[in-house]
């Protein structure tokens, strides 16, 4: 009798590694989707106190006063121009114009309906990408009752 040798694989064997894949990839991709939903989470909060920081600074600066939505939203902006100490923009350091800037741009609001917008509002409106109380400082996301992984409204960052 003669034996002959073939080379290659039994279809056990690729049954077997094709299982495996399976498995791998199972477990990996919701995984892959929970750290892209994450990184827009870190992203909102590192906008948020970025902003935050911002409008603290301007108000330290200018006498415990916040800027206006209408400063903010100007060209240039309260908190993207230079300012005197009454709040006054001007686009270039001169004269009593010694104040910020303090952002080089206004983040656009990184999810939501109004994703990429980096408009300010007294309220949630169509456009809007923060929502800003110019009497607190406070500005918070124009996400409506969109919510994270863990089900914490955005506009609660």
């Amino acid at each position: 009798m003669r034996w002959s040798v073939h080379r290659g694989f039994s279809l056990i064997e690729l049954v077997i590694v094709v299982v495996i894949i399976a498995i791998i990839a199972a477990i990996a991709i919701p995984r892959m989707s929970r750290g892209a939903a994450g990184a827009t989470d870190s992203a909102l909060s590192a906008d948020l106190r970025t902003l935050r920081n911002a409008i603290d600074l301007y108000a330290q600066e200018h006498n415990g006063a916040y800027p206006s939505v209408a400063n903010i939203n100007a060209t240039p902006g309260a908190l993207t121009a230079y300012s005197d100490d009454q709040g006054n923009l001007c686009a270039t350091k001169t004269g009593n114009f010694i104040y910020g800037p303090y952002l080089r741009v206004l983040p656009g609001i990184p999810l939501g309906t109004e994703k990429g917008a980096g408009t300010f509002a007294a309220a949630a409106n169509t456009g809007v990408g923060w929502v800003y109380d110019a009497t607190q400082g406070t500005v918070t996301a124009n996400t409506g009752t969109l919510t994270d992984a863990a089900g914490k409204l955005y506009t609660a960052y």
